[in-house]
């Protein structure tokens, strides 16, 4: 099998497993809405302080319902022993590794990208923010996925990761959180954002190349 070949089979493989487990994909979705629509109750229904919030909420938002669905990258992997198999494939791991992050962007973020412009309508974001709002999450929830998979890699073999993969992944975030929100409240105030999307853009590459890596060596440590 080719390097390409082995790459779409894992892509494909983690799809059709994560379909047969729908509560996986549906929790961090309704997770993400749940905790949008609870902010109105909790500060009030006051349209200018969540449209200057909002921004930040479906961020915030949005990190939180990535990291509810970090743990299951590789734990069903590690108890079952494919990824024992899949460290001993004459393949590179970190190939084999971005192949199972990407399809976890598929299943936890593209469906947070088709609910986030309802919520942000829902909190009062002008529609000329809408835009930047779905390009921010497009380039910031793959940098999620990537990070939190170096996180989930090292903690894969502890029985309570939960509370260390969030000390490990928490501080990396911040930069995504602060230039996408930021952008964001740019746009919705009508100033150029170009600087903001330049630099999350600059963000995904990085991770794009360094975190496959490093992810795949942690992998075998936690197998070690």
């Amino acid at each position: 099998m080719s390097l390409t070949a082995a790459f779409i089979a894992v892509i494909r493989r983690d799809l059709i497993l994560a379909f047969r487990r729908r509560a996986e994909i549906a929790n961090p979705l309704f997770f993400f809405v749940l905790v949008v629509t609870l902010f109105p109750l909790g500060v009030g229904a006051q349209p200018k302080l969540l449209q200057a919030m909002a921004p930040g909420i479906i961020w915030v938002s949005a990190l939180l319902a990535a990291m509810l669905s970090l743990d299951s990258l590789f734990r069903s992997d590690f108890d079952d022993g494919s990824l024992e198999q899949m460290l001993l494939s004459s393949h590179p791991v970190s190939v084999l590794v971005l192949g199972k992050i990407l399809a976890h962007w598929l299943v936890t973020g593209l469906p947070l990208l088709l609910v986030a412009p309802l919520l942000a309508l829902f909190l009062g974001l002008p529609e000329r923010a809408l835009g930047t709002l779905l390009v921010t999450l497009i380039l910031g929830t793959p940098v999620l996925s990537l990070i939190g998979a170096i996180g989930v890699a090292l903690t894969v073999g502890l029985r309570r990761g939960g509370m260390i993969l969030s000390l490990l992944v928490l501080p990396l975030y911040i930069p995504v959180l602060i230039f996408a929100s930021n952008a964001v409240d740019m746009a919705s105030m009508g100033l150029p954002v170009s600087p903001q999307l330049n630099i999350l853009t600059a963000i995904l590459f990085m991770a794009l190349v360094l975190a496959p890596l490093p992810a795949a060596s942690a992998l075998k440590m936690s197998i070690n």
